[in-house]
């Protein structure tokens, strides 16, 4: 027991019990022959840096590493699609805590260690030019992955961060029986696009591949080979997505969303200060309130603000009204004072329509 006002450093008691769990499953699979295999995730990096994500799973014998959901190519937005999996498939997976990694970017070696999920998310030196790059991740077990890198140079002045749920995939999100249907049971190759989101998104880049695109997901990471050939399929640019890992943490038994998306855009402004955002959403959660905080406390990183306003069924699966809530309303308001445009549409084409209207430009 600690003393009135001190935080224990001892992981809560759910990551404790998570954890005790994984190591009896991993002691198990590795008896029977389960090694270390690498899920690699596309991400971004700067002029001397790039940050590299990827998780550390164990994999049966009989499993090719290019069977793995993300593996080589596959982990970038854009590459060889993979064949279509029910989402629940993407969930049966055994993490890999305290697994060494090694990873090779541009001649260096560096050695990493997985956390408690079986993640890395590190920063690492490195002197490439902009553009992507291959960076290939190792285990102790001879297992190899390729993680695609997209470093952006210091003359790329805009970008888009893009929700997923409902902005670019309509996924009826957060109800929990819907959500729990879409990405447990449902087929991937059921899902729907929001019409005209990725004309949108092509528009804005008008062919710029220097400008960086990123998505931003409350979703699982497990999700993550499964949104990727979405994105891929339905023509949406690529770019490193940034997504959560569900489950217990070091201080509670959930994770929260919004604290995952602010944070993670609040990192996006800090490691590239030189990047205006367009910050794209929907009114069916939190995205006007949490982009409208990005523009009250970064006005400078921010372009625009569009959020795809949600049809009447959507608002209800949502959050049980048929329209959106005061908070997003007010959230909206708040960020046209600041002097940042918010455009409000109910697809891409709408959202095309005003910016075109109003002048905004990415270059």
């Amino acid at each position: 027991m600690t003393a009135a006002g001190t935080r224990s450093a001892r992981p809560h008691l759910a990551a404790r019990v998570e954890s005790a769990i994984d190591r009896r499953v991993e002691a198990r699979l590795r008896t029977r022959g389960w090694t270390v295999r690498v899920e690699p995730y596309a991400s971004y990096g700067g002029p001397g840096w790039m940050r590299v994500m990827a998780r550390a799973l164990l994999a049966a014998p009989i499993v090719r590493a290019a069977d793995l959901p993300g593996a080589g190519r596959n982990a970038q937005v854009g590459a060889p699609t993979a064949p279509a999996l029910r989402g629940w498939r993407s969930f049966a997976t055994a993490q890999v805590s305290g697994a060494v990694l090694q990873v090779q970017v541009g001649g260096r070696v560096h050695y990493v260690t997985t956390d408690r999920g079986g993640y890395i998310d590190v920063v690492l030196t490195a002197d490439l030019e902009p553009g992507w790059h291959d960076v290939e991740i190792l285990t102790q077990d001879g297992a190899a992955a390729t993680a695609p890198v997209h470093v952006i140079g210091p003359d790329a002045r805009f970008g888009i961060v893009s929700d997923i749920d409902d902005t670019v995939m309509v996924t009826r999100l957060p109800r929990p029986l819907v959500a729990a249907w879409n990405v447990f049971m449902r087929h991937e190759n059921a899902r729907e696009p929001v019409q005209g989101m990725s004309s949108l998104y092509a528009e804005l880049l008008d062919g710029d591949h220097r400008l960086p695109v990123v998505y931003l997901s409350t979703s699982a990471w497990n999700a993550a080979p499964t949104v990727g050939r979405f994105l891929r399929q339905y023509r949406f640019p690529a770019g490193p997505m940034l997504m959560t890992d569900w489950g217990p943490t070091n201080s509670g038994w959930f994770r929260s969303g919004p604290t995952h998306k602010i944070t993670q855009l609040r990192r996006l402004m800090r490691e590239l200060p030189h990047v205006q955002w367009v910050l794209v959403g929907d009114d069916g959660q939190r995205d006007p309130q949490i982009y409208a905080g990005a523009a009250q406390h970064h006005p400078d990183h921010v372009r625009a603000i569009l959020i795809r306003q949600l049809t009447f069924t959507e608002h209800v699966l949502a959050h049980g009204v048929p329209a959106p809530t005061t908070d997003s309303l007010r959230a909206e308001l708040r960020a046209h004072r600041d002097g940042i445009p918010v455009i409000q549409g109910p697809d891409g084409a709408s959202l095309a329509r005003q910016l075109r209207a109003r002048g905004i430009r990415l270059r």
